[in-house]
């Protein structure tokens, strides 16, 4: 498990940096658009799409974050009432019901980079420089799967506390709860 976890925080930080500079790009470069536009009367042609599709990358990245802190899909209505062991037999159905609509989902997006392969649209042009779509559209099947592969990853730490649940208090989870009394 601590493996797998160590591979999740590290594709976390990767995530993290690419979306912290996904932003800041993507608010300077529609910051000179608007300045562009409004006193020029000009701008980037490729600027709109580059920009919609950065809208892609960072939500399916932040998407993949917040699955990973537990922030992603909850029942919080239900767990509030139910003991322990309980909340966890809830959130390992909640997680594998998760992982199998994002496995598919990724599946979908696999087929869909495909058939973008083979027309080989081209997105944006840059001077003489030609980017395909598929290039802005990988992050569809590859966030799909970071997404799924990290609901695998709560599954199995809700199955080892509800079988184990000495192992509650050693790996705290990010969801809040409400103590009872």
């Amino acid at each position: 498990m601590k493996f797998l976890n160590s591979i999740s925080d590290a594709l976390s930080f990767i995530e993290r940096v690419i979306v912290v500079s996904l932003l800041g790009g993507m608010v300077v470069l529609a910051f000179t658009q608007v300045i562009l536009r409004n006193f020029f009367s000009s701008g980037f042609l490729w600027a709109d799409p580059f920009l919609r599709h950065i809208v892609l990358w960072i939500g399916f990245l932040g998407g993949s974050l917040a699955t990973q802190q537990e922030k992603h899909i909850n029942l919080d209505i239900v767990t509030r009432f139910v003991s322990s062991r309980h909340k966890h037999l809830i959130r390992i159905a909640t997680n594998l019901f998760a992982a199998t609509v994002t496995f598919m989902l990724a599946k979908a997006g696999v087929t869909f980079l495909l058939n973008e392969l083979e027309t080989a649209e081209t997105l944006i042009t840059i001077g003489s420089v030609n980017f395909p779509a598929w290039w802005f559209q990988i992050i569809i099947p590859v966030g799909f799967g970071l997404m799924t592969f990290r609901f695998i990853i709560r599954s199995i730490e809700h199955t080892l506390k509800a079988v184990h649940p000495t192992l509650e208090a050693d790996h705290p989870t990010n969801i809040p709860t409400i103590e009872r009394p």
